[in-house]
């Protein structure tokens, strides 16, 4: 299952990046993911507090799988041990050439729980990364 959304951003993929990966201030102004602490390389572990509208938060210690400096980000993260529910969160820049950048947000979602969660992923889940990428076009702009 995947959940994809996107955001057309009116600043430069290098300004939005700023943003993005300063982690130190998401508790300040990100309403999607709360908390984010470790190194930002491939291979290193985070943590990260995330919290769905309408749902509790939780916290997950993902590993990063992909890092391009300005371009994009992912991590993988699971419940428990993979293959109960595992999730590939990946954050995308597209330089759109006209000072603007397309945020693109997703997440595919594998696992035997995942199906029980289904409702609650296409909606509050989806919901937060809206919010999330609304309010970043806001710091952004």
């Amino acid at each position: 299952m995947e959940i994809k959304t996107e955001i057309n951003i009116k600043a430069s993929p290098n300004q939005v990046w700023k943003v993005l990966t300063d982690f130190n201030n998401y508790s300040n102004w990100n309403p999607f993911i709360k908390q984010i602490e470790g190194t930002l390389k491939v291979g290193e572990k985070l943590k990260a507090v995330i919290q769905a509208p309408e749902s509790s938060a939780m916290t997950f210690k993902p590993t990063v799988m992909s890092y391009k400096e300005n371009n994009e980000f992912s991590w993988l993260g699971h419940l428990l041990f993979k293959g109960i529910f595992d999730g590939l969160h990946k954050f995308e820049l597209i330089d759109n050439q006209d000072g603007s950048t397309t945020l693109i947000q997703s997440e595919i979602f594998e696992g035997i729980l995942v199906p029980l969660f289904k409702k609650q992923l296409r909606v509050n889940t989806k919901n937060g990364f809206h919010a999330m990428n609304e309010k970043l076009k806001e710091l952004c702009e």
